[in-house]
């Protein structure tokens, strides 16, 4: 047996749970909004800030550590998300006000973001020979480790479990990975620097920024709406956080077997088919109550599925001399737009409650319509995207991009996986 495959093991399982306690720190922010806004008086517009510095941190520390990934090492990088991750959770538990739960949150977002920059290419790395295998395996845990944290704090908030003990459970994978770091060996990596000035001038092309500003609504679709599932869904009749974990446990196993369908269908496709599937699902759950909800949480998960993961794969196939600085760019400003778009969707939910009390509704009834009004507004993104995506489908089909030498099934199957996200 080659002396380097326990290593990389090893490596995989660390970088594996550094992804896990990334995913179940967006999870239990999401579940636990409700009790925040409440110990702390806070207003969903401040919670909406609360959560778009997660979101800030995230491409701050991707586009950083992108940059220094080969004078750092994965090691360093990895090392730095654990020590934020560390801080960013003890700050949360121990916060005195809204300030505090900005740069706590903030330090959480900046160590997803390290925990992205510093695995991805230790993992190709590490697996050379097996690629995209490995990386796709990696990945599933973003999704996976949402739906762990989603059953987590179901189960905590059910036994009257306070928000900070649930946020104290991140801290054990947080333990565990930063212990491996200790006790693990890293392997050299490349420290060659290349020019990035052709990738600079390629970010200028006109259809780069088309998909970028695509991505940032389909950034907004999946994550946005996900990251306020509670309080949007919270007088449905249906539990949010078990719609949470059933949505994201359907995207980990359709994003763990997507290279079949990536083998048969074009991207531009398959981000089509998701914008129709995700409008369908969020527009009957801005109608469906009981367990209606759980059927267009379905449509919506499907929807929202290949979203990410195949905006990478467009700009691999279409615009190849970005090279991962588009990659990385394309992913940072995602999360930068969603950043923006929360208080945005907290200031919608303030709206709409203030309007349906206006109405002299009952409580739970105020609450319903409101949430029913904030997913009709957000309904307006994917019937954006099936607008755009429509465009995209005729001008690749009509374009010489279309007709790459290289297969597309072997090109996205490469790229695709490398930088896949989740979110």
């Amino acid at each position: 047996m080659n002396p380097t495959v326990p290593k990389a093991n090893r490596l995989f399982v660390l970088c594996c749970i550094a992804l896990t306690v990334t995913s179940m720190t967006f999870a239990i922010r999401a579940g636990i909004l409700g009790q925040l806004g409440s110990s702390y008086g806070l207003s969903d517009e401040q919670l909406g800030w609360v959560n778009a510095m997660a979101f800030l941190g995230f491409p701050i520390a991707t586009m950083i550590g992108g940059v220094l990934y080969n004078s750092m090492g994965a090691k360093k990088l990895i090392a730095l998300a654990f020590i934020c991750h560390l801080l960013g959770l003890i700050l949360t538990i121990t916060a005195e006000g809204f300030l505090g739960l900005l740069i706590s949150t903030f330090l959480i977002g900046f160590a997803n973001g390290s925990v992205e920059a510093g695995c991805n290419p230790l993992i190709a790395e590490s697996y050379p020979d097996n690629k995209t295998t490995m990386l796709n395996r990696f990945h599933v845990w973003f999704p996976g480790g949402i739906f762990i944290g989603a059953l987590l704090s179901s189960t905590m908030t059910q036994a009257d479990m306070g928000w900070q003990l649930q946020v104290g459970a991140i801290l054990v994978p947080t333990v565990i990975y930063g212990f491996m770091i200790l006790k693990s060996q890293f392997p050299q990596f490349d420290r060659s620097s290349h020019s990035t000035l052709d990738n600079l001038k390629s970010l200028l092309s006109p259809l780069y920024i088309f998909l970028v500003l695509c991505m940032t609504l389909s950034a907004t679709v999946e994550l946005g709406t996900q990251q306020w599932i509670e309080r949007i869904l919270g007088a449905s009749g249906a539990s949010p956080m078990l719609i949470l974990a059933m949505m994201t446990g359907i995207m980990a196993v359709g994003r763990f077997f997507a290279g079949a369908l990536v083998h048969r269908i074009n991207p531009t496709g398959i981000l089509l088919a998701s914008a129709v599937c995700s409008f369908v699902g969020i527009y009957l759950m801005s109608q469906a109550e009981g367990s209606m909800v759980y059927v267009s949480a379905i449509l919506f998960a499907l929807g929202v599925m290949y979203f990410w993961p195949t905006m990478l794969g467009c700009v691999a196939e279409y615009q190849p001399k970005t090279g991962a600085l588009g990659l990385s760019m394309i992913g940072g400003i995602g999360m930068f737009a969603v950043s923006m778009w929360n208080p945005v969707i907290g200031r919608w939910i303030d709206n709409a409650r203030q309007d349906a009390q206006a109405q002299n509704l009952g409580a739970d009834m105020t609450e319903l319509v409101a949430g029913q009004t904030v997913l009709s507004n957000l309904s307006i993104f994917p019937f954006m995207l099936i607008v755009a995506f429509t465009c995209l489908f005729f001008y690749i089909r009509r374009s010489k991009l279309a007709t790459s030498s290289t297969p597309i099934e072997d090109k996205i199957n490469q790229k695709i996986t490398f930088l896949r996200h989740d979110s």
